[in-house]
């Protein structure tokens, strides 16, 4: 997931990822609910999270807009991007960029 990074793909799916692993979806899923204790699209948002945060923390572009970060991380919904951010984070992603804009 670092280094190859798939995750921005906003249709990544456990098929693709297993795929790309090449392992079967029904390994995949076992290992992240297993070993992870987490489903695939928790696991995949997370990296989404952080990607959101690190591209902001980078500022490459000032001017796009928080959800203009969120559709590169991969999110390809505004409502699901919120939600997703405060249930990881505790904060909405606006909250976050005020939190290092100080």
């Amino acid at each position: 997931m670092e280094n190859q990074k798939p995750y921005p793909d906003p249709d990544l799916n456990i098929a693709n990822l297993s795929s790309k692993l090449n392992v079967g979806p029904d390994y995949l899923s076992s290992i992240l609910n297993g070993r992870l204790n987490k489903n695939f699209y928790d696991f995949v948002n997370h990296y989404r999270v952080e990607e959101f945060k690190n591209l902001r923390r980078n500022g490459i572009d000032k001017n796009i807009t928080i959800m203009g970060l969120g559709w590169e991380a991969g999110f390809n919904s505004k409502a699901t991007f919120n939600r997703v951010f405060k249930k990881n984070r505790g904060i909405t992603p606006g909250q976050f960029i005020e939190s290092i804009s100080r």
